[in-house]
């Protein structure tokens, strides 16, 4: 005897076949989330930790800014002590020139010449001596500018201005001079020679 099959196989089959796709669908579908979830959970760690390493390196950027800005308040400290030392020693070597400075000018000025100020003016190197004060006579002031300029201590004496004034009631030829300090003390050359 024969068999005719008369059930539908062939919708069986498509519906088999549906079933298939639908469950290969579903788990191409959950695979891919799944998937999805772990490239976001690695990715979202590697952010969690560059973010975690940025914190750490701008902590130490702002202690390393902290220890630049000590480093500089120490050198401007450190500028300002080593300026105030230079002044101190530059004071301590000028204690000596001028007592010497004093000495030659009390040596040097001739009587019935009378000295009224006297200031000192560095530029680098080079100290100008500026006199102010009275004399009896013109010749006594150009006695006074020949003896400095014949001194070790001072040169080139130059006048600025000579005049005759009245101080009490008696007739004076007031001057008032440059004269460049040449000796240093702290040459080696210890004491003025006269």
């Amino acid at each position: 005897m024969i068999r005719i099959n008369l059930l539908p196989h062939r919708e069986r089959k498509r519906e088999a076949l549906r079933r298939q796709i639908v469950i290969l669908s579903g788990a191409s579908a959950a695979l891919a989330v799944f998937i999805i979830v772990l490239v976001h959970i690695a990715i979202a760690t590697r952010i969690d930790y560059q973010n975690a390493r940025n914190d750490y390196l701008k902590q130490q950027i702002a202690i390393l800014d902290h220890q630049i800005a000590d480093i500089r308040k120490l050198k401007e400290e450190t500028r300002a002590l080593l300026a105030r030392k230079q002044i101190v020693e530059k004071l301590q070597n000028n204690r000596a020139e001028t007592v010497h400075l004093l000495d030659q000018l009390a040596k040097r000025v001739p009587e019935g010449t009378y000295i009224r100020s006297l200031t000192e003016d560095t530029k680098g190197n080079s100290t100008t001596i500026h006199l102010t004060g009275y004399a009896i006579s013109n010749a006594r002031v150009s006695t006074l500018m020949r003896s400095l300029d014949d001194s070790e201590w001072f040169s080139s004496p130059n006048l600025v201005e000579i005049h005759t004034v009245t101080v009490d009631n008696r007739k004076l030829s007031a001057f008032n001079l440059f004269v460049t300090l040449t000796h240093k003390s702290g040459s080696g050359a210890g004491a003025p020679k006269d």
